[in-house]
């Protein structure tokens, strides 16, 4: 039988839930309202516990020495986890930056002329360039670029820019699962549990690019003959084409931020060598990227995603809510007593269940409430933990894939398509995201089963 605060709790975060999915108001708005009654009714009214409302709201941990220099030491997180809102947002400034002085454009603009401006062998490129990107930016950022250069290319070229955006999506999501740094949900599971860049690198990156071979396969048969017979007579002339120098605004930013991102790269690579916690490499990226354009910092900082932070806060005390009341340990229990704490059968009912969920609501959400739950099962049934979060990172960052609103990058890429013209219609999205899915996931099961169990 339910307590009070549990019966509470989960009627807060299941309402929250549901009003993200639906999406009508921005997901940071029910994020935000239910924190703020996690914090009244369940902690405050209910459990009448303030050390309860501190425990999850963390604040104490942003002045310990070692929650910026680590060390080799494991930072424990619960409640909010600051280590991944503050890489998140330092990475946003610094990205925001390399936005302003054209380098993905430039990037993009390179890789298309590579290929001759050949249109299938832009889908490849681009999925690729859309995979590898997406190891150390955020996929949602990845998106935001490569979308709409490639719309401006379909305008060029005469082809239909819809089958290319569905791929990148697909790309960006499984890329993203390789690293710490890729998904949004492998940032928080990494940052929770201790985990390094190396860590994900030798586990899940793998997987994801044996992965993303096999989606270039799938999206290369099935897009082949749709995106050469889309397009119309067109001057095949490279010379008609932009030059890739023409997108960048600003030689010397351009070349200062290009440095400032190699940097900031190697020091998430070499994290776990340096003793940098990935929150210290977020804010060494947002002051290098402020001090090299302070003209310009003001317009920069006013255009990071800001609501996107807030909703990772709003979120975070939430899921908190269902951890401080036992509701998590429950559901662990649960699965533990369903696999019988077989390995081999706890890999698959995380990986599918994550990967289901995942493809119905945004993934970011899902992987905050599911951290706690792996290392409870993994305290109560004595299973490892690595391999219960590499499945966890995977099923979700994957099982985004199959729905428009699976993940965020997926929402900006359609929403971008929209935006210009080509909008993209769920039975479009899934025709192909959900057999994509299905066969990166089973390849996935069979990886993982093979390596772990």
């Amino acid at each position: 039988m339910l307590e009070l605060s549990q019966i509470a709790a989960l009627a807060i975060f299941v309402v929250m839930f549901i009003a993200i999915v639906i999406g009508k108001v921005h997901r940071v708005v029910p994020a935000l309202i239910g924190a703020a009654l996690t914090i009244v009714v369940v902690f405050l009214v209910i459990m009448k516990s303030p050390p309860a409302v501190a425990s999850v709201l963390n604040l104490g941990q942003l002045g310990q020495f070692r929650f910026w220099l680590p060390g080799e030491e494991h930072i424990e997180s619960h409640g909010i986890n600051w280590q991944t809102i503050i890489f998140i947002g330092g990475m946003m400034t610094m990205v925001e930056s390399m936005g302003e002085v054209g380098f993905f454009r430039w990037l993009c603009f390179y890789v298309a002329k590579l290929v001759n401006y050949k249109v299938v062998p832009i889908l490849i490129a681009f999925m690729l360039l859309s995979g590898f990107l997406s190891m150390f930016i955020d996929s949602i950022t990845v998106l935001l670029f490569l979308a709409t250069v490639i719309i401006e290319l379909a305008r060029l070229l005469k082809f239909d820019p819809v089958p290319m955006i569905i791929a990148m999506i697909f790309a960006a999501n499984t890329g993203g699962s390789a690293t710490m740094s890729g998904d949004p949900p492998n940032i928080i599971i990494g940052t929770a549990l201790g985990y390094t860049f190396a860590d994900f690198v030798t586990n899940t990156g793998l997987i994801a690019w044996a992965g993303m071979l096999l989606t270039l396969g799938f999206f290369y048969l099935v897009f082949r003959k749709t995106l050469t017979s889309s397009r119309g007579e067109s001057d095949d002339s490279a010379s008609r084409y932009p030059a890739p120098g023409e997108a960048i605004t600003n030689p010397l930013l351009f070349t200062i931020n290009t440095a400032i991102f190699l940097l900031v790269v190697v020091l998430i690579v070499t994290h776990a060598n340096t003793g940098l916690s990935v929150a210290l490499i977020g804010v060494i990226a947002a002051l290098l990227t402020m001090l090299a354009s302070l003209k310009q910092a003001p317009h920069i900082l006013k255009r990071v995603d800001w609501k996107t932070l807030l909703f990772f806060i709003g979120l975070f005390i939430a899921v908190g809510g269902l951890e401080e009341t036992g509701l998590l340990r429950m559901l662990a229990e649960y699965i533990r007593e369903t696999s019988g704490g077989n390995i081999v059968l706890v890999i698959p009912i995380i990986l599918w269940i994550s990967a289901f969920a995942s493809a119905i609501v945004d993934n970011i959400p899902f992987a905050a409430t599911m951290v706690p739950v792996i290392r409870s099962l993994s305290e109560t049934a004595g299973l490892p933990l690595p391999t219960l979060a590499w499945t966890l990172a995977l099923g979700t960052d994957i099982g985004g894939n199959a729905t428009p609103i699976g993940a965020s990058a997926n929402v900006v890429g359609t929403a971008i398509a929209e935006k210009e013209g080509y909008p993209i219609s769920w039975g479009k999205f899934c025709k192909y995201g959900i057999p994509a899915t299905i066969l990166v996931v089973a390849l996935s099961w069979l990886l993982l089963v093979v390596r772990y169990a």
